[in-house]
């Protein structure tokens, strides 16, 4: 099994910013984790971030992989066209927070891709990631 973990906009700063809810680690110090859970698993990640919209909708469309796990960042508030390349596919998506976006900001509180994702995970900080793995598995 393939699983692509696709990270949006602002998450190429994790560990830099807003410490107390993202925590201290580096994203790549966090995919390092996901890729040993996962091999010991039998599964196989590829990583991808990116601050543009467009690029994570081509990477949605022309994967190969077997599931998504994705952390959408605030494009999940508002990206019609996220939302819309994930329906487009038969890819399962799980979306990810590692926030609990319920106990922040009210405009954090309404996802867009909700309703296209095979679930949610949230609030369990980098384990929010593993978590959506294991459900590729269960």
């Amino acid at each position: 099994m393939k699983l692509l973990i696709l990270n949006g906009v602002n998450l190429n700063r994790t560990g830099l910013r807003e410490k107390s809810v993202y925590g201290t680690q580096t994203l790549p110090e966090i995919e390092r984790e996901i890729a040993a859970f996962a091999a010991a698993r039998g599964i196989d990640c590829e990583f991808f971030q990116s601050n543009l919209e467009g690029e994570l909708c081509t990477k949605i469309q022309e994967t190969d992989a077997d599931g998504i796990v994705l952390n959408a960042g605030a494009f999940t508030h508002y990206s019609y066209a996220l939302r819309d390349a994930i329906a487009s596919v038969d890819t399962p998506v799980v979306e990810v927070h590692m926030s609990n976006v319920h106990a922040r900001e009210e405009f954090r509180h309404n996802s867009v891709i909700s309703a296209v994702c095979r679930g949610t995970v949230l609030g369990f900080g980098k384990n929010s990631y593993l978590l959506a793995v294991e459900s590729f598995v269960l």
